[in-house]
């Protein structure tokens, strides 16, 4: 069959071809640059920036929400450029490891070194001396960037140069001037690697996510046109962005970059906390920030939001886990004038392949909105490997110039998840409906099997965050005899709220059939979560099987 007649038998509704059992975005498509021309993502990315509507060299760039000092563009500009001229030689396309707190450095760190095609590999600061082992062993840096406080961290047999970002000698390095010959720059192929960046490790050790400088600029791409999509006014409005999300995890990071694609302004938070974020929403009239679903939750049923004036807030962008249609409609009564825009994404993905665009989409409750541009994604059956259409259940898998190029050091892993005609198995239970709108149901190693049956623990959670005397709530596994396994429930009481486990069993036993039941019940006073908000599971299984319920 011709391409043209593949394509003639796309749903125009849902975007499937039932012929190749492919689902295709309904955006408008996004040009890119020529895969054949060297360019790096920093270069790209700068390209841009100068033409944003509303660029000024002394607009702020960056502002430390616990500090208030800023970093306008002009300084950030001027420091990469030094950097980029005074750093000493690093062989291109080798790794640089970077092990630090949030700072003004770390992004002007990342440009200085993606424009000279070394390989950025940001890590968690708050890592063990033994997972930065594993990290430096999967990566084998050739340089490590860090701050002297974190140096007793580091594998005592490491090889890389070490470079301290809080010594006199960098300090130096960005204040030189800048002696940058234009004919001696590195040049960048766009299939080069450009970052490392490690997946949160729910279930299992950290891997290291191998992204192109191809697929950074297929993402920015994106972001890029749907800002010269907007209406002239809207594009005048500079926008500040809450990041609550550390610069080394990919939301972050990618926030990073858009940030500078577009001009806006990132106000940081090097440690998350809830009445914090608000003093910072309202002192730097925020616009929009990312969210999960328990910080929706805690929008919604805090009274500490009254202390704060946070009308300038205008859009959240929720992520990492479904939100459900109750908590969404109850944070729309109290906030009719904050949108809040659902996606999906992974590292594997370079970000975001999913989202709600409008308020009409917006208002497709539970969904995670339709396909981003340059995307194609697959339902697939996980017993039969074949394609389903919309409205069936099967493992999601995605295609497209984001896509990850591989897990660094990890072949076996690499070849698990990403099949050679480069489809991604996002290892995610999912559906498409009729009209193109994707559903997350829950991850496939997470369904809870009782008694032969698939429980989402997601969908029992929806529930739980809809009483109001619960603050937070995560469901797991615990092992059974006799069903194999029981969903168990750990909550977290709404402050004054005494609510006991016979009635959070009760109160969830009447909306769902009897095999989804929660069957135990454990009172937490936090649920353990990584930094873009998704449960850390393993850890509360373990917390499960080491000691009773506290009913």
């Amino acid at each position: 069959m011709s391409s043209e007649s593949a394509i003639a038998i796309i749903d125009p509704k849902s975007g499937y071809c039932a012929t190749t059992q492919t689902y295709h975005s309904l955006r408008t498509p996004v040009p890119l640059p020529d895969p054949t021309t060297p360019l790096s993502i920093s270069d790209y990315v700068l390209s841009v920036l100068h033409v944003s509507q509303h660029f000024s060299l002394s607009s702020p760039l960056l502002i430390d929400a616990t500090s208030s000092s800023s970093l306008s563009y002009s300084s950030f500009l001027r420091h990469v450029d030094s950097l980029t001229s005074s750093l000493p030689p690093i062989p291109a396309r080798r790794v640089a490891l970077i092990v630090s707190p949030s700072s003004f450095h770390v992004p002007v760190l990342y440009f200085s070194l993606l424009s000279l095609n070394v390989v950025v590999s940001p890590a968690n600061p708050l890592s063990t001396p033994d997972e930065l082992q594993h990290i430096v062993s999967l990566s084998n840096p050739a340089v490590i960037f860090t701050v002297t406080a974190l140096l007793p961290k580091l594998p005592p047999a490491v090889s890389a140069t070490v470079i301290l970002l809080d010594s006199p000698e960098f300090h130096s390095m960005l204040n030189r001037p800048s002696q940058l010959n234009p004919c001696s720059r590195v040049a960048t192929s766009q299939d080069d690697s450009a970052v490392v960046l490690y997946s949160s490790g729910t279930t299992g050790r950290v891997k290291g996510v191998e992204l192109t400088h191809r697929n950074l600029i297929a993402l920015i791409s994106v972001y890029y046109h749907n800002y010269q999509e907007k209406d002239e006014e809207d594009r005048l409005t500079r926008p500040i962005s809450l990041v609550p999300l550390p610069l080394f995890h990919v939301f972050g990071f990618t926030m990073l970059l858009r940030a500078v694609t577009l001009s806006e302004t990132l106000v940081m938070m090097e440690r998350f906390d809830f009445e914090k974020m608000l003093a910072a929403v309202e002192k730097y009239k925020v616009t929009s920030m990312p969210v999960s679903p328990p910080l929706i939750v805690a929008f919604e049923k805090s009274e500490l939001v009254k202390k704060y004036d946070i009308s300038s807030l205008k859009l959240l962008g929720c992520g990492g886990a479904p939100l459900g249609k109750e908590v969404a409609l109850r944070f729309k009564a109290r906030f009719p004038d904050v949108e809040i825009v659902q996606g999906y994404g992974l590292t594997e993905s370079g970000g975001g392949i999913a989202s709600t665009v409008g308020p009409d989409e917006c208002e497709r409750y539970g969904s995670v909105g339709r396909l981003q541009e340059l995307t194609l994604a697959k339902i697939v059956d996980p017993s039969t490997g074949k394609g389903l259409p919309p409205g069936k259940e099967g493992e999601l898998w995605l295609h497209g110039p984001t896509i990850m190029k591989g897990y660094v050091g990890n072949k076996e892993a690499t070849a698990e998840t990403l099949l050679p005609e480069g489809w991604l198995r996002t290892g995610d239970l999912c559906y498409f409906d009729s009209d193109g709108f994707l559903y997350i149901v829950d991850r496939l190693k997470e369904l809870i099997k009782y008694k032969g049956y698939q429980v989402p623990p997601a969908e029992l959670e929806h529930l739980l965050l809809s009483h109001p005397d619960i603050a937070d709530a995560a469901v797991v596994p615990y092992p059974d005899e006799e069903a194999g396994e029981i969903p168990m429930a750990f909550v977290v009481r709404k402050p004054g709220s005494n609510i006991a486990g016979a009635q959070v069993m009760d109160y969830v036993a009447k909306q769902v059939t009897p095999y989804k039941k929660i069957r135990r019940v454990s009172f937490i006073s936090a649920i353990p979560k990584n930094p873009s908000g998704k449960i850390l599971r393993r850890e509360l299984v373990n917390k499960a099987t080491g000691g009773p319920s506290k009913l």
